[in-house]
């Protein structure tokens, strides 16, 4: 048996939750170039631009000065809530974790991060540092999102 774990962290953001996840859901792949220096690439696996739960999706992303690679199922997404959960499929997260999700909601104004794993041993350290680059991401998403 692993060691489960849960983060979360909401911010306030100054634009509709509405933006978020149109993006996340429709326009992910302007992702990459909202937050270049964070977020490399992405791609579609299976499915079509339009994402919905059964999509299987890619990023290439920076973190912890590394270029990393991770492969994801969207399990489920809640338009009345603003939400997409993605399932880690392949990549390196699943390096360090059993398991790994991840829900992003933006209801109102308001923007949370939920990151469910399964760390491989004890010794694992939480995913704080993924938490907070997806904090940054949104911070690039809203600047972008708040001046258009």
């Amino acid at each position: 048996m692993g060691f489960k774990g849960k983060l979360v962290a909401s911010m306030e953001i100054k634009c509709g939750g509405h933006l978020f996840h149109d993006l996340y859901q429709i326009n992910a792949h302007h992702v990459s170039n909202i937050s270049p220096d964070k977020v490399h690439h992405f791609n579609i696996h299976e499915g079509d631009q339009d994402l919905k739960v059964g999509s299987i999706i890619g990023w290439k992303y920076n973190h912890d000065g590394k270029v990393k690679v991770t492969k994801q199922l969207i399990e489920a997404i809640d338009d009345e809530k603003k939400s997409i959960t993605w399932k880690v499929l392949e990549g390196d997260t699943l390096e360090l974790y059993n398991s790994f999700s991840i829900t992003a909601s933006f209801e109102d104004n308001w923007a949370t991060w939920t990151l469910v794993y399964e760390k491989k041993t004890e010794d694992t350290l939480e995913p704080i540092t993924l938490l907070s680059l997806m904090i940054d991401i949104t911070r690039d998403l809203e600047s972008h999102l708040h001046n258009n």
